[in-house]
């Protein structure tokens, strides 16, 4: 039989583990895992991690955005690989999720990552984070939802400094049919024309919009190739500098996985865009 000392032990124990930092410390880096970044009344919180370099300067930030069709479950863990490169390199990030298919529809997840920048901006102050050096970085859904929100202009519009969109369907009207994008937007082109057309990022480009990095693979039938074509000749059209990188051969889940020179290439492009 344990002694009352033994528990006491144990309950001083129990209490210290529950006063330990919420801050995990890294070499280089410095983690704080599920942020809120969504405002207390919003339909539902979404989280983020957040990674800051241990430096004592201003820093730029990169919002990271996980794929997965704009459905399933919480994919964060897929991009923590680059949000660890990024935060080595002297990048703050936000690796973010959002809200959900079938039970959230578009624009949902939109208005999240857009809540996601105003995050930053919000904390920039108390983070060190340099509020006119933020850059937006998604993969396949998340590429989507990088490239609407950070070309929409208006009221709402994140004005970031870059975007780089990995396999990312920037025109949605490419999909007459199948179940995920009539899931993700409420229904059938058919039905809803003119929201696949506000839906599709490619739409919202103009002269204005900010240099955009972009990687395919020439073996993507989930998103074809016809995606990245389409984005750069509306950045030609428009005038607005952009870079390209082609993966070869592999498959949507593929280029992911081992996706090559590619991601390399984006985190040096953030470098030239958001340099001081």
């Amino acid at each position: 039989m344990r002694s009352p000392r033994h528990y006491l032990l144990f309950l001083l124990i129990c209490l210290s583990g529950c006063a330990l930092p919420k801050v995990a410390v890294h070499e280089g880096y410095s983690l704080k895992r599920n942020i809120t970044y969504t405002p207390e009344r919003w339909p539902e919180a979404v989280l983020g991690d957040f990674y800051r370099p241990r430096v004592k300067r201003l820093v730029p930030a990169v919002l990271l955005i996980h794929g997965g069709a704009w459905t399933g479950k919480d994919g964060r863990w897929q991009m923590e690989p680059i949000a660890k490169r990024l935060a080595c390199r002297g990048y703050a990030v936000l690796n973010v999720t959002y809200r959900l298919a079938p039970q959230w529809r578009y624009p949902a997840p939109a208005h999240d990552v857009q809540e996601a920048v105003k995050w930053l901006r919000d904390h920039a102050v108390e983070e060190g984070i340099d509020p006119l050096r933020i850059a937006i970085y998604g993969y396949s859904a998340g590429g989507y939802l990088a490239t609407h929100v950070g070309l929409i202009e208006g009221p709402e519009s994140a004005h970031v400094r870059a975007i780089v969109a990995g396999s990312a369907p920037s025109d949605l009207r490419f999909y007459p049919g199948g179940d995920l994008v009539p899931q993700f937007l409420g229904g059938t082109q058919r039905e809803i024309p003119e929201r696949f057309k506000e839906a599709s990022p490619v739409t919202y480009v103009t002269r204005r919009s900010p240099p955009m990095f972009i990687y395919h693979s020439t073996g993507d039938q989930l998103v074809p190739p016809e995606h990245a074509w389409a984005m750069m000749a509306a950045y030609e059209k428009n005038r607005v500098p952009y870079e390209s990188y082609w993966i070869d051969g592999r498959g949507h889940v593929g280029a992911f996985l081992l996706p090559s020179e590619s991601v390399s290439a984006a985190i040096d492009f953030l470098d030239r865009q958001l340099s001081p």
